[in-house]
Order: structure tokens, then C-alpha cells, then sequence
């Protein structure tokens, strides 16, 4: 996702790639020594917590613990166990791969609730210029919202421009589960957006989890708005090159691998998202079936190949994305290689009639999202690919739902 929905001159892409090596070597000497000293987080000082708390006499496991280490140690707890790890670990535990999904949604409306009282002070903290009060009451309000009857918050973490990740469906029965993972300018204050709602995590979410059982009303599906890494802001040097990617990729492929069950999973990753992708593609689990991009400046590969994954490739792009304009190469870490909708690149592209601009393919109506709900349910009969080719079609099987024949 970006907030550009127009196309970015291209010599601010030139731009880039002159200055963008004197950056990388900055942000991987003076400035990555700066960010290490940093004092701790919210979320850091609760895991540091769980570290040193102690249950029945005994450690708790390691945070950093495998997710089925993770879960066999809340499967041998009491429920009231469970739920007092919960209370004083709350972003520790919602946080935590592995532990029960409905656990982590308690732990986590523990800390929203906590966070909005914190912000609620800070909107009138005399200290604080009118600039950070209008700052806490934007926050306050988004924890407010987080924190509505229903949501099922997997994720979150409050500090920086934040992070967090919202489940749609009911995840520990799913049959199927998709992933969205979005791109340039997502944070916590851009995780929902009410004009341009189908531009945002939530939005995109809500349609694409809708659009599944419009799909196949048979198949239990859970949809993952996924904003759980640090993205670029804007259209900057982190977003011409694979830090962020790289950071992100870790955290995607711990957030499959401590996935509930073991139903099929499907990743939609959207503009900068699919260099997330494209950079943990090759050490994510089988599970994973599918990875669709959408607007994509690249995945980090010249071809699909070299994602090295079991996964089935797809892309999709149309006709009014300003992102065909972006340079398709990479130099000296800049730019993020070949554009996934050529035929040389070796992906099944896919038809996005409907969608405008950078940031719709995810609307009602539109043949992208329909795409990306056939494959979100396994329907890939249903599919309709761009062109007709051998490459889009080889090998798929999944008959359409009744209805869509």
C-alpha cells in the first residue's frame, strides 16, 4: 500500500539509485549503532518480564522459544494459568508465535486498553506540544477502535509508528488461511482508513475475507491483516532497497510458522509487501501454497525460480499502476529486480480488470479481488489469468464452487 496514487517522476527514482549507496552504508554503520541504544519498549521491557517470571516454581520457556515449545507449555497450563500469564505479559503474550490465538486477543485488548489510557493522559499533558497531543488523541482513537466488540487483534506493538495484525474468521478452525501483507506507509494510524478503505490492512482484509465465502461458502477461511513489520515511509531509500524486506521476512515466516493447524496458506502481498515476500519466500514452510502479488516493484529475483519455494507464483498489475514506471533492476542493493508480470519472470499472471491506480485491487467488484479469493479458497479452476499461456494454467486443479462454474 502507498499513499502515491499517482506515478512518481522517474527521476526521483533516478535520484535514488545515485544516492542510495551513501545511504545504505550510513544506515548499516553510524545509524544502525545510534538505533541500538535506544531504551526499551513497552513490548521489550513485558518480554524481558516473561523472561524472568516464574511459574509453579519453574522458568517460563524462552520467548524466543520454537512456537511448538510455545504451545506445549500453554496446553499444560490452567485455564486460570493461562489467563494470569496473560494479564501480567500482556504484549509479551500477544505477541508470542505459538501461544492460543483467543489468548493472544486477550493479552492484546490488556495492552490496547492499557495504551489507550496512557494516550488518553498524554492528550492533555501540558508538557507535550499541540503538535504531540493531536498525536496522542490520533493514537487514543485507533486504540479505541482496536479495541471495538469483536475484533480479534493477533498482534501489537506500540512502539515507533507501531504495529499490529487483525484476524477475520475464526483462525483456529480455518480450512483455508490467507495473509495480506502490504506495503510502503503502513502503520498503526494507517492500519484502517475510512476514505480509501479497500488502501488499507482492515479494509482489504474485510474484503478479501468476504470475498472468500462469496467464493466458496463451504470452506472455513481466516483472513491475516498483517501490518506486523516496520515498513518504508514513503517513497524513500527504505523503500528502493530490502531492509525493511529483510527485518519483515523474519517476522512473516515466525507469524506462518506459528500458525494454529495445518490448513494450506495463502500470502497477498501488495506493493512493497511483495519484496517481503519475495525475500522469505524461500525459507517459509510447505504449507504455504500460494504467494499472489499485486503491484509489485519486484520481489529481490530475476525469476520466479529464484524464489526458491514449493509455493505457486503469481502476479497481477493494471493498466493505470504507476509502479510499471519503477526501474525493474537492482544495483548494488538498490531497486528489488525483475518486474513479476513479465513473461520472463515466469509467475502465473493473473487478469486485475476493475482495478485503478496502486492501491485497488483489493475493492468489491473488481476481477483482482475474485482472483485472489479463488485462490485464498483453493478454487484455482476459477482463476482468470491475464493471458492465455501455459505458464498461468500448467498443473491447477481445485474445480469452481457451485455457483461459479
Amino acid at each position: 500500500m502507498t499513499s502515491f496514487e499517482t506515478s512518481p517522476p522517474l527521476n526521483v527514482w533516478r535520484a535514488l539509485l545515485a544516492l542510495g549507496v551513501v545511504f545504505v552504508m550510513l544506515a548499516t554503520t553510524g545509524w544502525t549503532a545510534l538505533r541500538s541504544h535506544r531504551a526499551p519498549t513497552a513490548l521489550q521491557a513485558s518480554v524481558t518480564a516473561w523472561d524472568h517470571g516464574r511459574l509453579r516454581g519453574h522458568r517460563l520457556p524462552h520467548p524466543d522459544a520454537s512456537p511448538a515449545r510455545i504451545a506445549r507449555f500453554f496446553a499444560s497450563l490452567t485455564p486460570q494459568e493461562r489467563g494470569d500469564l496473560a494479564r501480567h505479559y500482556p504484549l509479551a503474550v500477544g505477541n508470542m508465535n505459538g501461544a492460543p490465538v483467543d489468548l493472544r486477543y486477550r493479552a492484546n485488548r490488556i495492552a490496547l486498553a492499557h495504551q489507550h489510557r496512557v494516550e488518553l493522559k498524554r492528550m492533555h499533558d501540558s508538557r507535550l506540544t499541540p503538535a504531540g497531543q493531536y498525536e496522542a488523541g490520533r493514537r487514543m482513537h485507533r486504540y479505541a477502535a482496536l479495541l471495538s466488540p469483536g475484533r480479534q487483534i493477533l498482534a501489537f506493538d506500540p512502539a515507533g509508528s507501531g504495529r499490529v495484525a487483525e484476524v477475520f474468521g475464526d483462525l483456529p478452525r480455518a480450512e483455508r488461511v490467507s495473509v495480506i501483507v502490504p506495503g510502503v506507509d503502513t502503520a498503526l494510524l494507517t492500519f484502517q482508513r475510512t476514505s480509501r478503505k479497500y488502501s488499507a490492512p482492515v479494509g482489504m482484509g474485510e474484503s478479501l475475507y468476504a470475498a472468500e465465502r462469496e467464493a466458496d461458502p463451504e470452506t472455513r477461511t481466516a483472513v491475516i491483516a498483517w501490518a506486523d513489520y516496520t515498513a518504508p515511509a514513503g517513497l524513500g531509500i527504505d523503500s528502493a532497497t530490502a531492509m525493511r524486506a529483510e527485518n519483515g521476512a523474519v517476522r512473516l515466516n515466525a507469524l506462518v510458522r506459528g500458525l494454529p493447524g495445518t490448513a494450506p496458506v495463502s500470502l497477498f502481498c501488495h506493493s512493497y509487501g511483495s519484496v517481503v515476500c519475495g525475500v522469505a519466500a524461500h525459507a517459509l514452510p510447505r504449507r504455504v501454497a500460494d504467494i499472489a502479488v499485486a503491484a509489485s516493484p519486484g520481489m529481490r529475483v530475476q525469476r520466479a525460480s529464484g524464489l526458491r519455494t514449493s509455493a505457486r507464483v503469481w502476479s497481477m498489475r493494471n493498466a493505470t499502476d504507476w509502479v510499471q514506471d519503477v526501474p525493474y533492476l537492482e544495483v548494488g542493493g538498490l531497486g528489488h529486480g525483475a518486474d513479476p508480470v513479465a513473461a520472463a519472470f515466469g509467475a502465473r499472471v493473473l487478469s486485475a480488470d476493475g482495478a485503478k491506480g496502486h492501491s485497488g485491487y483489493f475493492e468489491p467488484g473488481t476481477q483482482s479481488l475474485r482472483n485472489l479469493a479463488d485462490i485464498g479458497v483453493g478454487a484455482y479452476g476459477s482463476v482468470l489469468c491475464a493471458r492465455e499461456d501455459a505458464v498461468c494454467s500448467a498443473g491447477l486443479s481445485g474445480p469452481a464452487p457451485a455457483g461459479r462454474a
